[in-house]
């Protein structure tokens, strides 16, 4: 499923116009990612919790010279499956 799909997903089982979904759907996709780049978890009861992780600085090695590089520090998104959605995904 991409992102026109579940819009119309989102449309057909709220009973809302294709252009209302997609509102809807954008508006809930950027209120996460403003609140990761904040700082802030986003904690979906059922579903699970968005938040961000801290990589520290390291030294990685070139693959074809074998040089040694400075991999900077990072942040990086992280989502973790909450319970109802995990036994959701494994019913037979």
């Amino acid at each position: 499923m991409n992102k026109n799909d579940l819009i119309a997903q989102v449309a057909a089982d709220a009973q809302l116009t294709k252009g209302a979904a997609g509102e809807a759907v954008e508006a809930t996709l950027e209120n996460i990612m403003k609140a990761l780049q904040q700082g802030d978890d986003v904690r979906l009861v059922g579903f699970g919790t968005f938040s961000v992780s801290n990589r520290a600085a390291s030294t990685g090695r070139n693959p074809r010279t074998g040089a040694p590089i400075q991999i900077p520090a990072s942040k990086s998104p992280k989502f973790k499956a909450g319970k109802a959605f995990k036994e959701s995904v494994n019913v037979a």
